[in-house]
């Protein structure tokens, strides 16, 4: 039997030239402390597989930069993300997705929120009441095949933008 897509056609986008960092001397010295700031948190999450199609979520446009608020000071930092579609039964899992790559990446100090745009899904309140209730993340953490099937999506996350796989 074939599965079917729920968004069978999606618009594929080429990442920008400006979401390539270049690391500065400082950034690439262990010894040096730099804030964590957007780009970083984006460079984190930018390749990480949607789990309907071969695409990064920077290719289908679901993260971008301008859509990630941090603030090192007071360890805090906001990724908002939009859904190809607005019926997209996937936004929960993208969304858990985003947020292991985070926990497994920031220091314990960062709280994480992470969040559907506004008026971008049919379902955005209820996203983001599960994403953001630590008892829900962890219940979905232990079932063994999300687990599997977020670690599917996170291979590709190291790629960090670069050398994404192409549609």
């Amino acid at each position: 039997m074939a599965q079917t897509l729920i968004n069978a056609n999606p618009t594929v986008y080429s990442p920008s030239k400006t979401s390539q960092r270049i690391l500065t001397f400082e950034e690439q010295d262990d010894s040096f402390e730099d804030p964590i700031d957007a780009q970083e948190i984006f460079d984190l999450i930018r390749s990480i597989s949607d789990p309907e199609h071969p695409l990064t979520l920077e290719q289908l446009n679901v993260t971008q930069c301008e859509h990630i608020t941090v603030s090192d000071e007071s360890s805090r930092v906001l990724v908002e993300f939009t859904p190809t579609i607005p019926h997209c039964s996937m936004a929960t899992l993208i969304g858990l997705c985003i947020r292991v790559r985070l926990l497994r990446s920031l220091p314990d100090r960062f709280k994480v929120d992470i969040r559907v745009r506004n008026g971008t899904h049919q379902s955005e309140n209820a996203v983001n009441k599960q994403l953001n209730d630590k008892e829900r993340v962890a219940a979905a953490l232990e079932n063994d095949h999300l687990l599997e099937v977020v670690n599917q999506c996170l291979a590709t996350a190291g790629l960090r933008g670069q050398d994404t796989p192409s549609p």
